[in-house]
C-alpha cells in the first residue's frame, strides 16, 4: 500500500514528534477511564478482550495485517509476533492491575521501566540532567502509596516490564518510516486479539446482548488502542528510544492537565510544581544525534533532528 504509508510518513513530518506524543498521552488517559465503567458490567477480562478485538477491527481493512504478515521476512514476522503478545498480555496485565490498585501506583510502577530505557540512552551531561529533573517531578505529581495487595502488586510489575518491552518492540517496527510502522502494528494488533482470544472471550459474551456495552468496548479500543498506538508509531519513527523513553514522564502531566480541563479537578501547588518540573526536563533534553536516529530520519525522509 505505498499510497497509504506515503500519506503515513508524510503525517510523521508534517509535525513535531512531540506533538504527536502528546495526542497520544491524552487518549493514553480517555481509555482506561472508559475501561474502569465497564469492569462491572462485563469484568476485567471482558475488557481486555473487548478492547484488542476492536482494535484489530479497525485496523484490519486500513493495514491488510494478512497481507503485512505474508510479505514480512521471517525476522519481521517473528517481531510482529513478539509485539503482538506483548500488546495482549500488557493490556491484559493492566486491566488486572488496575483493578485491584489505584491507578496512581500502576502508573508509578509502569514509568519505572522506562527511566532504564532512557538511561541506557544518555549520551551527554545535559540530558541526565533532563532525565533527573523529569523523574524528580513524576514523583511529585503522583503521591504514590504502598499497596499490601500481592497479587496487583504482581500484575502492575507484569505490566511494568512488558510497558518497556512495547516501547523497545514498537520502536523497531517504526525503524522503517511510520507508514510501514502503523501496516506493522495492524499485523501485530491482529496477532494479539488471537492471543488473547481464548482469555476474555467468556467474560465479553456478556457484552453482546447490549449494543450500549459493546459501542463502549469499541470506544474503550479506539481511545486505547488505535489512536494512541498510532500517534506512536509516527512520533517513533522521528525520535531515538530514550527520547521517546523519557518524554512517558508526560503521562501523569497530562493527566493532571486533562483532569483540570475535564473534570475541573483545580491541581494543586504541588501538582503544579511537578507538571513544571517534568516540562523542564523534557524542555532541557535533547535527542544524541547517532546512527539509530539518522537511520529513523532516512527511512521516514525526515530530518535528522525533530
Amino acid at each position: 500500500m505505498p499510497g497509504r504509508t506515503d500519506t503515513m510518513t508524510r503525517a510523521a513530518n508534517a509535525v513535531p514528534p512531540h506533538a504527536w506524543f502528546g495526542v497520544s498521552a491524552v487518549f493514553h488517559y480517555l481509555g482506561p477511564s472508559f475501561a474502569v465503567l465497564l469492569f462491572p458490567s462485563v469484568g476485567v477480562l471482558g475488557v481486555a478482550w473487548l478492547r484488542i478485538a476492536s482494535a484489530a477491527a479497525a485496523f484490519a481493512p486500513w493495514t491488510r495485517p494478512w497481507r503485512t504478515l505474508r510479505r514480512a521476512d521471517p525476522q519481521t514476522r517473528w517481531l510482529l509476533v513478539g509485539l503482538g503478545a506483548c500488546l495482549a498480555a500488557m493490556n491484559t496485565s493492566f486491566y488486572l492491575a488496575l483493578d485491584r490498585l489505584p491507578m496512581s501506583l500502576v502508573a508509578a510502577m509502569e514509568f519505572v521501566g522506562t527511566i532504564g530505557i532512557a538511561l541506557a540512552g544518555l549520551r551527554s551531561g545535559r540530558n541526565l540532567a533532563a532525565l533527573v529533573l523529569a523523574v524528580a517531578g513524576v514523583f511529585v505529581l503522583i503521591d504514590v502509596t504502598w499497596s499490601s495487595d500481592p497479587v496487583g502488586l504482581a500484575w502492575a510489575g507484569l505490566n511494568a516490564a512488558l510497558f518497556a518491552g512495547y516501547i523497545v518492540l514498537g520502536h523497531r517496527v517504526a525503524s522503517r518510516g511510520a507508514g510501514d510502522g502503523v501496516e506493522r502494528l495492524g499485523a501485530s494488533m491482529s496477532l494479539a486479539f488471537i492471543f488473547v482470544m481464548p482469555v476474555g472471550f467468556t467474560q465479553a459474551l456478556d457484552a453482546f446482548g447490549s449494543a450500549t456495552l459493546i459501542l463502549a468496548g469499541i470506544g474503550v479500543g479506539i481511545c486505547s488502542s488505535v489512536i494512541p498506538y498510532i500517534c506512536d508509531q509516527l512520533a517513533m519513527s522521528r525520535l531515538p528510544r530514550a527520547s521517546f523513553a523519557l518524554l512517558l514522564a508526560l503521562l501523569p502531566a497530562v493527566a493532571t492537565l486533562v483532569g483540570a480541563v475535564v473534570l475541573a479537578q483545580i491541581p494543586t501547588v504541588r501538582d503544579a510544581i511537578g507538571v513544571a518540573m517534568v516540562m523542564a526536563g523534557i524542555a532541557v533534553h535533547r535527542p544524541a544525534p547517532g546512527p539509530e536516529l539518522d537511520t529513523i530520519s532516512q527511512r521516514s525522509g525526515g530530518p535528522g533532528r525533530p
